[in-house]
């Protein structure tokens, strides 16, 4: 009983290391919540083997028994260019590393009942341009990192269907930064700088039927959350102009909102060519939530209250299919691909968030010795180019364009992924 509550200590010390990590998403959408599913390409909405099910379809915690206890990571690793329209040259981001981590835990009462809770980041994004590039005016570093701790419980209504659902409470911290352009002035750039934090509540809700044996279909649902984000915005201004521009640009006080998209997932899965098992899934996601981003002011900024930047991104659709093979009772190949549309369109498009239709492979194994899981997994994440050619400049709202500020050009990204979680059930 001892040895058995330190390896649960263990677990809970290697989590809480690790959620201190900055975390990370192509958009700002994290789906590598779980090793095992990563190798998948999240295709895990009908079957589970672990407690990320908690994620991905809280109703399929009633086919672990006992307790498990699972802690992981995952380490992603961007890479994106951009290459000028305006001059031909090519600006690389910053080598940056991101940890999302994640911590779950399951229980099942009877037969029937089954509880479950996780600690996960389901948003987030990391990108840093350097401070002297073509779009500096546009983005030099965006920032967000979220942590939702997310209750569920799920009951077997009858042998062939289970339901569940569950709340969500999240946190966001945020910074946003950005050169200004103060060269009309006969100065150098200046710069600014929002950081705020702010939560909000949602929920989440699950689904498995399996008509037939061997062949179960999952549906689960989470919903869009609201955060209202309090921070402040300070600038930094040249020293020469500090005595006429100073007052026009105080560090104040500073809010925004921003809506996290709702996700609802549907998977098949089919076990009939056991040791073969295949699960074909799709997500969606309402991306169109984010229409906006707005900026308020306590104090006025170049003399308005408000700084608004249009979005009107799009919901999005993703296809995706997973394989695992069990060549032998303790070890399980995994693999997947996915293929996912952007949320961004053409008109909005900018570098803090380059985001583009992608393809995304993935492969991975899952070892299981007597009380204990080790999934590990590697995805490579290919963004197609996506070319900028709109007006977003320096200053939108100006109503004048500015090409040598707008970072008109074509973007493309890449991202390796490794996963890794460890499993304990008892």
């Amino acid at each position: 009983m001892r040895k058995r509550y330190y390896s649960v200590l263990c677990l809970l010390i290697t989590i809480i290391a690790l959620g201190v990590h900055d975390s990370y998403g192509a958009g700002f959408g994290i789906f590598t919540q779980d090793a095992s599913s990563t190798s998948q390409a999240s295709a895990t909405i009908a079957h589970t083997d672990n407690s990320s099910a908690v994620f991905y379809n809280p109703a399929l915690i009633n086919q672990l028994p006992g307790t498990q206890i699972e802690a992981g990571t995952s380490l992603i690793m961007p890479h994106r260019e951009f290459a000028s329209v305006l001059t031909g040259q090519k600006t690389k981001t910053e080598n940056q590393t991101f940890f999302p981590s994640t911590f779950y835990v399951t229980h099942a009462l009877n037969d029937r009942f089954s509880v479950g809770f996780g600690i996960f980041n389901p948003f987030g994004l990391g990108t840093r341009w350097p401070d002297n590039w073509e779009g500096r005016y546009l983005a030099t570093n965006s920032k967000l990192t979220t942590f939702a701790f997310n209750p569920v419980a799920s009951v077997k209504l009858a042998p062939w269907l289970t339901v569940a659902g569950g709340v969500t409470y999240l946190t966001i911290d945020t910074t946003l930064e950005r050169k200004l352009n103060f060269s009309p002035f006969g100065l150098s750039d200046g710069s600014q700088k929002f950081h705020g934090t702010g939560d909000g509540f949602g929920f989440n809700a699950g689904l498995l039927v399996e008509p037939v044996r061997d062949t179960s279909v999952g549906i689960s649902y989470r919903s869009k959350i609201h955060t209202d984000i309090q921070g402040n915005v300070s600038f930094g201004i040249p020293a020469a102009g500090v005595p006429f521009l100073g007052s026009s640009f105080p560090n104040t006080d500073a809010r925004t909102k921003l809506d996290l998209p709702a996700q609802a997932y549907a998977g098949v899965c089919f076990k009939q060519l056991y040791p073969l098992t295949i699960e074909v899934a799709t997500r969606w996601e309402q991306w169109s939530s984010f229409k906006q981003l707005e900026l308020q002011f306590a104090q006025p900024v170049a003399g308005s209250y408000s700084l608004v930047q249009d979005r009107n991104w799009r919901d999005t659709w993703t296809g995706m299919i997973g394989l695992k093979y069990q060549i032998s009772n303790p070890v399980a190949l995994l693999a997947g691909y996915l293929y996912q549309r952007g949320a961004v369109p053409d008109s909005t498009f900018e570098p803090a968030i380059p985001d583009a239709n992608s393809h995304y492979f993935s492969f991975g194994t899952s070892i299981k010795l007597k009380s204990v899981t080790i999934d590990a997994g590697y995805a490579y994440q290919l963004l197609l180019k996506h070319a900028k050619n709109n007006t977003v400049d320096d200053n939108p709202s100006d109503g004048i364009f500015n090409p040598a500020t707008a970072a008109n050009g074509t973007y493309k990204s890449h991202l390796n992924v490794l996963a890794l979680n460890l499993t304990y059930r008892f």
